[in-house]
C-alpha cells in the first residue's frame, strides 16, 4: 500500500509540475504576442477611422464613450473625434454594435460637422456567410443601396419595405435593417456628444 501511495504522489507532483510548466509557457507567449496584437489592432482602427471619414490626412483628437438606452438596454458607443492637419474638426467617426441576423454586427459610421454619412465599414458580423461581405459593399457611395451623404438627423434611415428610403440588400431585410439601426443608433451618440460639447462650451 505505501508504494502504491508513492506513486500517486509522485504522479500528482509530475501533473502539477507539468501544468505549471504550461501556465508559465502560456504567460510568456501572451506576453511577448499582446504588443504586436494591439499594435495591429490599432493600426486596423486607424485605418478604419481613415476609410469612413473619407480622408487619409487626418488624426484622431479625442475618444469619448457615450451610453444610451435602446429598447431598455444600455448601449455602449465610442466616438473618434477628428481633426484635419491644420486642427480643424473634420467630424467623428462612431464604433457601435446591434443585433443582426446571426448576432453581433459591429460597425464604425463617419459623419461630418453635419451629420452627413461620409462612409462606413463593418468591424464584425456573425451573419450568414456572404451577407456581412455584401453588406460591407451594399450600402457605399453608388451601390444600389447607397447611403453616403444621407442625413439621420433629417429622419431615421429605414428599409423601403418599411417606408424608408434605402433598398435592402436582396432576400436580406433583416440584416439590413439591423445594418441601419447601427448608423442610425451610431448617429444618435455622435449628436448626443456633439450637443454636449456645445453645452459645455457655453
Amino acid at each position: 500500500m505505501a508504494k502504491t501511495k508513492s506513486s500517486l504522489t509522485n504522479m500528482v507532483a509530475v501533473l502539477v509540475g507539468f501544468a505549471l510548466a504550461i501556465a508559465a509557457l502560456l504567460a510568456w507567449v501572451n506576453h511577448v504576442t499582446e504588443g504586436p496584437i494591439a499594435a495591429k489592432a490599432e493600426k486596423t482602427l486607424a485605418d478604419g477611422i481613415k476609410k469612413v471619414m473619407a480622408a487619409g490626412d487626418i488624426k484622431v483628437t479625442k475618444t469619448d464613450t457615450v451610453r444610451q438606452m435602446v429598447e431598455g438596454k444600455e448601449n455602449v458607443y465610442v466616438v473618434y473625434s477628428v481633426a484635419d492637419k491644420a486642427g480643424g474638426s473634420r467630424g467623428a467617426a462612431v464604433e457601435c454594435a446591434t443585433l443582426g441576423f446571426g448576432g453581433n454586427m459591429r460597425v464604425l459610421v463617419g459623419f461630418d460637422n453635419s451629420g452627413n454619412i461620409l462612409g462606413y465599414s463593418i468591424l464584425e458580423h456573425a451573419e450568414t456567410p456572404g451577407l456581412g461581405a455584401k453588406a460591407q459593399a451594399w450600402f457605399q457611395k453608388g451601390a444600389k443601396g447607397d447611403i453616403i451623404g444621407m442625413n439621420p438627423a433629417k429622419g431615421a434611415l429605414t428599409v423601403t419595405k418599411d417606408g424608408g428610403q434605402v433598398d435592402a440588400i436582396t432576400a436580406s431585410t433583416i440584416t439590413s435593417r439591423a445594418f441601419l439601426k447601427a448608423v442610425n443608433e451610431a448617429y444618435k451618440a455622435y449628436a448626443a456628444k456633439t450637443n454636449g460639447q456645445r453645452a459645455a462650451n457655453e
